[in-house]
């Protein structure tokens, strides 16, 4: 039996590209961060991001295949699951044994897709329209007006804001279950755990903010 195909492979590698799009949350943040401080920092940031050619066609591809695979393997391991034991034991021991947030991960996973999907939609695909298709010219002072602009819509940025308190929730569990899969469990647990929950409720917080600050504010 190979790796992947095994329950024990599953949970491993569904923990391996969690904390990989765990520490592209961290630099994307950072990146957003830099437009509320300053408008040309922002744009130089964005500039290299978008123009640098191990970004583009190294970092950028693998970004998309480890979102696809993460996102796969979560509803594969929630079918799995489900199918691996009888509904009236779920129903009276799931509340005692687990969570809410564990028991609703395919909830959050779902929304956060969603969300991930607008996201393409407003800034990957123009992005490919700009430079692939229209062929246009470098300008490395057009990102920060285009973020502003996107966050003019308040509907826009009211599901910007629900989406990003669905990924702390989702965070809140995943962070640390991630290295419970992976079998980290020794003298720093506890720091880990406190790690994770800091980094679960201020990174996606810092997202809001962010949107928020840009539709009040311009």
């Amino acid at each position: 039996m190979s790796f992947i195909s095994s329950s024990i492979g599953r949970k491993v590698a569904m923990s391996l590209s969690a904390l990989f799009l765990i520490s592209f949350l961290l630099l994307h943040v950072a990146i957003n961060l830099l437009s509320v401080v300053s408008a040309e920092m922002y744009n130089e940031a964005s500039h290299f991001m978008g123009t640098n050619p191990i970004v583009q066609f190294v970092m950028q591809p693998i970004l998309i295949l480890g979102v696809l695979f993460h996102f796969i393997m979560g509803f594969v391991l929630e079918f799995q699951n489900k199918s691996a034991r009888p509904v009236k034991y779920e129903m009276k021991n799931d509340q005692g044994n687990s969570s809410w947030l564990s028991r609703n991960m395919i909830y959050s996973g779902l929304v956060i897709l969603a969300f991930l999907g607008l996201h393409f939609y407003d800034f990957w695909l123009p992005e490919i329209q700009y430079k692939y298709i229209e062929f246009q010219a470098p300008d490395e002072h057009r990102y920060f007006a285009e973020l502003v602009h996107k966050f003019e819509n308040p509907t826009r940025v009211g599901f910007y804001a629900v989406s990003f308190i669905l990924l702390m929730m989702h965070l809140l569990h995943g962070f640390q279950s991630a290295f419970q899969s992976l079998g980290v469990n020794n003298k720093f647990t506890p720091g880990i755990k406190k790690t994770a929950w800091a980094f679960s409720v201020v990174v996606p917080l810092a997202f809001v903010f962010i949107a928020l600050f840009h539709h009040f504010n311009h």
